[in-house]
This record gives C-alpha cells, sequence and structure tokens, in this order.
C-alpha cells in the first residue's frame, strides 16, 4: 500500500448521497457519510497515518494491478495478476433512489479469484470525524461494530475476521470461480446490525446495480462519435448528484492539491450555483431530463429562499441540501496529500460577492425552459424579482468566476454572466407571457454590452481581458460564444481567441489565467485547467476551426485515468491535480464532444 497513490489512481464508486474513492491497489482511501460534505470515515489520502483506510487485496505484493468499470456502470473491478493467480476484487454502493436521505450506505466488496489460488487479505481501520473521534469495537466472528460518537459502521463478511487494537483484519483464500466478500455499512448511531452477507446475496446485489447503471444509460439519446467517454462522463455527474436534492457537487473529495506542497487544497463537496446551472444544457442534451428538472427546482428554491449574504439574492454555493452555511476550518492534525497543507473542511468562497453566478442560474432557466420553475407564476415572480435587484446592483466590483482572494475587481465574465441574465430574462419574459419591467432590463442588458467592449477591450492584445484596465487573459472568457455575448466567428471573439491561443494554451491544454500577472492572494502556482480546455474545444469548433478542435479533444482524452476519469488539473508532467473527479470538468467534456459532435455532422453535409 503506497502511503500517497497519485490522485488520478482511483476509480469512483457511490450511491448517489456520498462516494468513495478506490485506488488501484484495493484501497478505499477516501469515503465520507452519510452524505459527501459529511466527516470523513476513511481519509488515509488527506494523511496516510490519522485518516483511515480500507484494504482487500491478494496477499502477493508481486502483482500487475488493473482496474476498469464494468461496461456502461459505476461498478469498479480491480483486477490483480501475478504468475501464480489471477484476482479481482468488485465495489459497488446501491443506489438510494427513494429520494430521501438516509442514514445508512452500504460500500460492498467481493473477491474473486481467476485463475490459480488467490490468498486475499483484509484491513479495515477507520478513523471518524476526520480522524478526530475515537471509537470502540465489539467484534463477533464475522462481524465488527465500530461506535463513534453520532454513528456507528458494520463490517460483516464471508471470512472470520479478528481485532488488531481499533482496527479489523482478515484472509481467506480463494480458488478459481470462488467468491468471498466484505461489506461495509456506515449507519446511525442506533443502526441495527445488518444481516450477514453470503456469496450468494451479495452477487444477487452486484447484478442488481449493475441493472440500474445499464437502464440509465441506455436512456440517453446521445449517439455521437464518442459515446464511451460522453457517457462515463455523464454516469460521474450522477455519481456526484445529491439524489434527494439533485444538487451536483463539485468534486467527491476536499484538500487535494492544486500544487503538491502548496496551499491551495479546498473542500469541493458543495454545490455551486455556476457548475450546477451548466450542466443543465448537457444534461437536457443527453437526454436525462429527470435530472435536469431536479436541479433546476433546487435553483428556484434557492431563489425563492434568498438566502445570500448582505442581501444578495444568491450566493454562489451552498450545501447538498440548500444549506448556506459552510464555515471554512483547518484541520491542523491532518498532514495534506503529500503534505500539501493547509487541508481545509468548509469553503470560506461561498461568502465571496460572484456576479456570474445570477447570469448562469438565468441561463439554466432559459436552456431548460420547458422545466424551469419560471414557468410557474410563482417561480417567475421570483426570477423577475432578482432582475430588478440585479438592475440596480450588477455594477460592481466582485471577487470573479475564480474565487481569488486578493481583492475584488471589474471582472470582465461577471459583467458578461449578468448581461446573461437580462438577456434570458427578457427571453423567457416573451415565451412565457409573463410581466417584466422589460425597459429596465434591456436598458441593464445594453449598458453592460458597451461598457465591456468598451473598458475590457485591450487594444494592444486585441483581445477582451480578464478585468477592466488590465492585460490579463482569462480563459473563463471561452464561453462568450456558448452564452451569445459575441458571435463564434466575429472579429472581436477571434482576435480575443487568438490571444488566449498565444498566452494560455500550451499543447492544447488551458490555463485559467497568469497568477504571477493577475496575483490572486495566494502562494504558489496551478496547472492547467481541465474545464478549460474542453471549453476552448467549444469554443474552436463554434468559431469553425473543427481540425484543431478535434484534436484537441482527443488528445485530452490522454490525460484522463485508466477509468475516464478528470481531477481538476493537468500538472506539468501529465499527472492529475486538484480534487477529484471533478464534475465541472466532466460536464464541459460533454459539452465539446456535443458541440463537436455538431460541427463535424455539419461539415460532412
Amino acid at each position: 500500500m503506497d502511503r500517497y497513490p497519485p490522485i488520478a489512481d482511483h476509480g469512483l464508486v457511490g450511491d448517489l448521497q456520498t462516494a468513495a474513492l478506490v485506488s488501484s491497489q484495493g484501497v478505499v482511501d477516501w469515503f465520507a457519510a452519510p452524505r459527501f460534505d459529511s466527516p470523513s470515515v476513511f481519509a488515509a489520502l488527506l494523511d496516510h497515518d490519522r485518516g483511515g483506510y480500507f484494504l482487500f487485496a491478494p496477499e502477493e505484493q508481486n502483482t500487475t494491478c488493473k482496474q476498469l468499470y464494468y461496461p456502461d456502470t459505476a461498478v469498479l473491478v480491480t483486477r490483480f495478476m501475478s504468475p501464480d493467480g489471477v484476482g479481482e476484487i468488485f465495489d459497488c454502493m446501491p443506489p438510494d433512489c427513494a429520494g430521501t436521505p438516509t442514514a445508512r450506505h452500504v460500500l460492498m466488496r467481493g473477491a474473486r479469484a481467476v485463475r490459480g489460488t488467490v490468498r486475499f487479505t483484509l484491513a479495515c481501520c477507520p478513523r471518524f470525524d476526520y480522524g478526530r473521534a475515537t471509537h470502540r469495537l465489539d467484534l463477533r466472528d464475522s462481524t465488527a461494530t465500530f461506535r463513534a460518537p453520532n454513528v456507528t459502521a458494520h463490517l460483516q463478511s464471508t471470512f472470520p475476521l479478528h481485532a488488531d487494537g481499533r482496527d479489523v483484519r482478515g484472509a481467506v483464500t480463494l480458488r478459481p470461480g470462488e467468491v468471498a466478500a466484505a461489506v461495509f455499512t456506515v449507519d446511525g448511531p442506533g443502526g441495527d446490525t445488518p444481516l450477514p452477507p453470503t456469496p450468494e446475496r451479495v452477487m444477487e446485489r452486484f447484478w442488481d446495480v449493475v441493472d440500474f447503471w445499464q437502464r440509465w444509460v441506455r436512456s440517453s439519446r446521445y449517439h455521437g462519435r464518442w459515446p464511451g467517454v460522453v457517457h462515463r462522463s455523464a454516469i460521474t455527474l450522477k455519481l456526484l448528484t445529491y439524489a434527494p436534492t439533485g444538487a451536483p457537487v463539485a468534486a467527491a473529495t476536499m484538500g487535494l492539491p492544486e500544487q503538491i506542497g502548496g496551499e491551495r487544497n479546498w473542500d469541493y463537496r458543495y454545490t455551486w450555483v455556476r457548475d450546477g446551472s451548466l450542466s443543465v444544457r448537457a444534461l437536457l442534451d443527453l437526454g436525462f431530463a429527470e435530472e435536469a428538472a431536479q436541479f433546476t427546482h433546487w435553483l428556484g428554491d434557492r431563489l425563492q429562499a434568498r438566502e445570500g449574504a448582505d442581501g444578495e439574492p444568491l450566493q454562489i454555493m451552498y450545501r447538498v441540501d440548500g444549506d448556506p452555511e459552510l464555515p471554512e476550518e483547518v484541520l491542523t492534525h491532518l498532514e495534506g496529500y503529500r503534505g500539501s497543507y493547509p487541508v481545509r473542511a468548509g469553503n470560506a468562497a461561498a461568502d465571496q460577492l460572484q456576479l456570474d453566478i445570477y447570469g448562469e442560474a438565468l441561463y439554466a432557466l432559459s436552456e431548460g425552459r420547458e422545466i424551469a420553475v419560471g414557468g410557474s407564476y410563482h417561480g417567475w415572480k421570483n426570477l423577475a424579482r432578482t432582475l430588478d435587484w440585479l438592475a440596480d446592483s450588477w455594477d460592481r466590483p466582485d471577487e470573479g468566476v475564480w474565487e481569488t482572494r486578493g481583492g475584488r475587481q471589474d471582472f470582465t465574465f461577471s459583467r458578461v454572466m449578468v448581461w446573461v441574465a437580462f438577456d434570458r430574462g427578457l427571453r423567457l419574459a416573451t415565451e412565457h407571457s409573463r410581466p417584466a419591467d422589460a425597459p429596465r432590463w434591456t436598458a441593464a442588458r445594453d449598458t453592460i454590452l458597451e461598457q465591456v467592449m468598451e473598458r475590457a477591450w485591450n487594444k494592444k492584445e486585441q483581445a477582451l481581458v480578464q478585468h477592466y484596465g488590465s492585460d490579463v487573459l482569462d480563459a473563463s472568457l471561452l464561453l462568450i460564444p456558448r452564452v451569445g455575448f459575441l458571435a463564434p466567428r466575429t472579429m472581436s471573439w477571434l482576435s480575443t481567441l487568438d490571444a488566449m491561443e498565444r498566452t494560455l494554451v500550451s499543447d492544447s491544454l488551458v490555463y485559467r489565467y497568469d497568477p504571477t500577472a493577475s496575483p490572486d492572494g495566494l502562494h504558489g502556482c496551478e496547472g492547467t485547467f481541465s474545464l478549460c480546455t474542453f471549453l476552448y474545444v467549444d469554443a474552436l469548433a463554434r468559431a469553425g476551426r473543427i481540425r484543431p478542435a478535434r484534436y484537441a479533444f482527443e488528445k485530452m482524452q490522454t490525460y484522463a485515468n485508466h477509468v475516464g476519469l478528470f481531477a481538476e488539473e493537468i500538472g506539468p508532467s501529465g499527472e492529475q491535480l486538484g480534487n477529484f473527479p471533478q464534475a465541472f470538468t466532466h460536464l464541459s467534456l460533454i459539452m465539446a464532444a456535443t458541440t463537436l459532435d455538431d460541427a463535424l455532422d455539419r461539415q460532412r453535409d
């Protein structure tokens, strides 16, 4: 077991309320329960000694490890090959589609010998509350119960277990075709002990999980050129969505660094208005209308509640249940992934002012207008009230889309997306024949366009820049042609795209911006941002630059990990950095693929 395997050396399993990472060595080194944003149960990825882990793998050390997903599912298979035998571990979590939050969550781990005789070993070492809480162990035969404050966990296996201090270990020898299982169940403090597993019962549930995911993928209407990567991204987005509310988290993890050893280590287990809103069009393009509708209703609830700080109708992120409180704390007892400290739980960026979120929210409701909460009278009144407020409040500096901590600026992207808010609001009012202060909204929209083109245009760069008065390029502006602020083949946009290619693009990979030229209040640097690379592909395709767009898209697939997952960033040696997997990256992959498919189809016609 490596102390810190590469971030990309993992697959993701989940039950639509929480998720776990499993390394290619058969180690669960990240798992929080009962929700994505709950304290961790296993967190060896953030501290090998204090975080806790769950290993289930062959005893033989000299093995070749391979990982794959069972086709069109979220069932992860880890294969171990050696001259003496071949064994497999399959990991899955039975999805809970009841639509209500549950305290009980089940991680099923099965072992099978494929060839030869394979001896599997198990080590279950939970560390509750990010490793801060102690627990009591009660072991009876093949059932271990771990009792900690506010949580109980059970480990049940089809083979004997023994205590090792407060941890549990075991081993089983399997011949070809034989199956063993270890089932880890997290529950509330008074949860009943589950029924003990049998190989037959575990395999039955395994096939139920396979059937669930394959049925879901079959409902996709994507028939383009990249079904494998698009459907893997769709499954990943589904895994990262909290089923009781329809709110997607930005990533399954917290604290994984954007620079190894650096301080850019954030908690991404929350729902960003921006990410979720941009997912609506992608979900609808794939035919997943139910998921898109559920998020738009979640978003409508936030507008109705008007929960933002300082009188703002929205804040930039929330917990998956809509709770706006996300206080940030440093977990001083954790060393961080490979010494990347501090490890933060919670996210103080929730209190930032980011005006672009209003544009993304209206974009979502407009793109999904047939399912939008704005289609109802009361939903529309909330939208109209928000836009009336925004007409008086848009012309302010903010922290910007990248959540910089270097002070507020007049960020161009924020202005562009506020333009989108008024533009889409006017469209919705017209299409649904709803009452609106159209002259006021129109005046605000037109003023913003003129202001951006006059104050954000840099004559030297011949491009729109990051914020007024700067000469720094910013990849967030790659969304401009998608949202319609500028047509994708106008000279001003093509010139901006050329400037980005000179400054931000490295072998088709795209940086967000240059922090040395535009200080963001943090030390260190970061890798290329995978979201921005896919936005670059999208913008190239819209600009008619189809050949480089397709090549960039294909090259980007070489940076995916072995099971098709992407973290937030790509490092200088092609390694994945940041929280993993990142929903925004997989969302933008779907966006790029569908745009590129359409462009290639038109070219063929």
